[in-house]
């Protein structure tokens, strides 16, 4: 494990990507997206993803130029056609789109396909809630998942995540509908370290910790049957606002040369101007169960993280930390 300044971390993931072919300021919204991740302790959706998107722009696969097509189906609905672009590229376009119109309509929605993986959705939650808004934004992925009762995987991972203002800064809730991501089987194998118990399947659909086979698996649902019913509902829904591939027909997130077919969905709410902090704030003063040493609320872990490792360093695995340096080429 390498501990490195975030400002080094940041250069090299933008030679990276320059090197790519990626222009400067697509480069640094997918670097930031990235970089956001390895601060809030999320290494599953950080640098280590780096690689993978890179060799995907290599094999055309994603065209590192491109915004996306909007048209407006409504006056709130809009459908994009992402083009092949960077999924975090192709969503900063849409959510600019429905921030513009919320302030006619109160409520606008984009459903992106033909885009590329978006990354950690809890930072767009978070940028948008920052600037005053609601929002609700969900992702399908490759059949990650096994139904509640059943073996193999045939559902995304599936996350959803929701930025609210609060008066004094957003709240954010981001989490899979699976009890990990693909990224954190990743991420564990990388490291080579085993996954928790209940974790994940392997290709028999025996209960393992292994992370090499929990890849040609299925992980769990959280909370078993409601992680399941909430995963199912939100594939169906975004499937069908996009027309995005379901179950095991997606493609493009964890491979370096299928084209991309899952979807993306945002809501932006222009809301009534509240603050919640006092609510929030009678959470966080409640006696902590044996166990704890406070009471948190959403988001606020991975904020404390990221001002430490701003502050202090960046813990990045070596075999990441390598990659990182070969490819944003001498220095």
């Amino acid at each position: 494990m390498a501990l490195v300044e975030f400002g080094a971390l940041e250069r090299l993931a933008l030679d990276a990507l320059r090197l790519a072919g990626v222009p400067e300021p697509h480069g640094r919204i997918q670097a930031d997206v990235l970089l956001d991740a390895e601060l809030r302790g999320v290494p599953s959706h950080g640098l280590l993803r780096l690689e993978r998107i890179i060799r995907r722009i290599a094999h055309g696969v994603i065209d590192p130029h491109a915004t996306g097509t909007h048209h407006w189906r409504s006056t709130a609905f809009l459908a994009v056609d992402g083009g092949r672009g960077l999924g975090p590229v192709v969503a900063s376009a849409a959510l600019e789109a429905l921030k513009a119109r919320v302030e006619e309509t109160g409520i606008a929605i984009a459903a992106i396909s033909n885009s590329n993986h978006i990354g950690m959705l809890g930072w767009y939650a978070e940028r948008v809630a920052t600037e005053g808004y609601t929002i609700i934004g969900l992702t399908t992925s490759e059949a990650l998942v096994h139904p509640w009762g059943a073996q193999r995987a045939m559902i995304g991972t599936n996350p959803i995540a929701i930025g609210i203002p609060t008066g004094t800064g957003p709240f954010l809730m981001d989490t899979a509908t699976s009890i990990a991501s693909m990224g954190d089987i990743h991420d564990h194998a990388h490291r080579k370290a085993p996954l928790p118990a209940g974790w994940a399947l392997d290709a028999n659909g025996e209960p393992t910790t292994d992370p090499e086979a929990a890849k040609s698996g299925a992980l769990a649902p959280f909370g078993q049957a409601k992680g399941y019913a909430l995963g199912l509902a939100l594939e169906l829904l975004v499937g069908s606002l996009t027309g995005a591939a379901l179950g095991r027909d997606v493609r493009g997130t964890l491979d370096d040369t299928a084209i991309c077919n899952k979807g993306d969905v945002f809501i932006v709410i222009k809301g009534v101007e509240r603050n919640l902090e006092a609510y929030l704030a009678s959470i966080r003063a409640m006696e902590p169960a044996p166990g704890f040493d406070q009471v948190l609320i959403p988001g606020e872990r991975g904020r404390a993280c990221r001002e430490l490792r701003l502050r202090d360093g960046v813990p990045i695995a070596t075999a990441v930390w390598q990659t990182l340096q070969h490819l944003a080429g001498p220095t």
